[in-house]
C-alpha cells in the first residue's frame, strides 16, 4: 500500500511531554501519508523539534492557548479546525477514556467516520480507510471499512512499533484561531498518576508481567522479571481480592485489558475472565506447576514448572545474556 499524499493528523496527549503513544501515532501517521501533529496545549509547549523528528511536517496548536491542556470540546475543535484547513481525512487518536471522547467530538464536526481501539489501519487507493480491531475479548477480529470521506481513529496501545524518521523534518509550529464557543464546564486542576509503584503505565505497557494464584502472595520475583524487562506488573482478580496487590493491577474482564508485545503469566491459571483481558498480546509466555491449566491453549511458549524457580532462572539468563 502506497501513503496517501492527504495529511494525516496525529493528536498528541498534550502533557507530559512526547509520550510513548505519542510516537506511535506520529510513527503510523508517517507511514500513513503526510504526518502532521496536533498539540492540545500551549504552542511554547509543545514539542515541535521532537515531532519533527518522528516525521510531522508541522505542530499545530491553539492560538493564545493556556499553559494547561484542552478540554475535550476545545480539543476536538482545533482538530476539527486543523483537519479542514490542512485537507486531512484521517485523525489518529491514541486509545482511552478522554482520546474517545475526543474522537466522538471530532467526527461529529467533521462528519466523519469513527473507529475506536484499531489495531491496524491502511488507507485503500480511493483514500477511504479500513480498520481491524479486536473484539469479544480478542477472539475475533472485525474489519472495518469506513465510507465517509474522513475518518476518526484511535488507535490500540503497541499497535505501532515507534521510531524516528530517517528524514527528519524542520520544526514548524503552526498556530490556528479557533473560536470555542461553548467551553466545557469542566476544570482541569490538576493532573497526577496513581502512586502504584509497579513500573510503567500497565495499559499502554510493551511488556507485561502477570502473576496470579500461584505467586501464594509473593510478587518478588514476578516484579523483578518486569523491571528487568523495563515492563509493567500484572495480576490476576485473585491475587487483588487476595490483598497481594493493588486492585489497579488487575488484567481481565473486570479489569484492565492490555495488549502488549510480551506477556508474561506466572502461576496464572488462564481463566476466562482473565483471558479476556489479555489475549490480545503479541506472545504469550505460560508458567504454570498445571500442565492442564487453561492459558497453555492460548500460550506460544508455556513452561511447566515453579514460578519461584523459572522466574528467578529466566532472570538470571537474561542478566547474564545483557552482560
Amino acid at each position: 500500500m502506497m501513503p496517501t499524499a492527504a495529511p494525516i493528523l496525529a493528536v498528541l496527549a498534550g502533557h507530559e511531554g512526547l509520550t510513548p503513544t505519542d510516537r506511535e501515532l506520529l510513527t503510523l501517521a508517517r507511514r500513513l501519508g503526510v504526518g502532521h501533529a496536533v498539540w492540545p496545549g500551549s504552542g511554547s509547549e509543545a514539542p515541535a523539534e521532537l515531532c519533527a523528528l518522528h516525521g510531522a511536517s508541522a505542530t499545530h496548536v491553539l492560538a493564545g492557548g493556556s499553559s494547561d491542556s484542552l478540554s475535550a470540546d476545545s480539543t476536538a475543535a482545533l482538530v476539527a479546525a486543523v483537519a479542514r484547513e490542512v485537507g486531512a481525512n484521517v485523525v489518529l487518536l491514541a486509545s482511552g477514556p478522554s482520546a474517545r471522547e475526543v474522537a466522538a467530538l471530532s467526527a461529529r464536526l467533521l462528519g466523519a467516520g469513527l473507529v475506536l481501539d484499531a489495531s491496524e489501519i491502511r488507507i485503500g487507493a480511493d483514500d477511504h480507510v479500513s480498520a481491524v480491531r479486536s473484539a469479544l475479548s480478542a477472539t475475533w477480529d472485525v474489519h472495518i471499512h469506513v465510507k465517509r470521506p474522513a475518518a476518526v481513529v484511535t488507535v490500540a496501545p503497541n499497535s505501532v512499533t515507534r521510531i524516528e524518521a530517517d528524514d527528519a523534518r524542520a520544526a514548524r509550529l503552526v498556530e490556528h484561531a479557533v473560536d470555542i464557543a461553548q467551553p466545557s464546564a469542566v476544570t482541569v486542576i490538576e493532573r497526577h498518576r496513581p502512586d502504584v509503584s509497579e513500573g510503567p503505565d500497565l495499559a499502554r505497557a510493551s511488556v507485561v508481567v502477570a502473576g496470579g494464584r500461584g505467586t501464594n502472595g509473593d510478587f518478588r520475583a514476578v516484579r523483578e522479571l518486569a523491571e528487568l524487562l523495563g515492563g509493567a506488573v500484572g495480576s490476576t482478580r485473585v491475587a487483588t481480592d487476595e490483598g497481594w496487590i493493588a486492585p489497579a493491577t488487575q488484567i481481565g474482564q473486570t479489569g484492565l485489558t492490555v495488549a502488549p508485545r510480551l506477556y508474561i503469566g506466572a502461576g496464572v491459571s488462564g481463566a476466562v475472565h482473565h483471558r479476556g483481558g489479555m489475549q490480545a498480546a503479541g506472545t504469550i509466555v505460560a508458567i504454570n506447576t498445571d500442565r492442564e491449566a487453561p492459558i497453555f491453549e492460548i500460550a506460544d511458549v508455556g513452561v511447566v514448572g515453579d514460578l519461584h524457580t523459572v522466574l528467578p532462572q529466566l532472570t538470571a539468563e537474561l542478566r547474564r545474556r545483557r552482560g
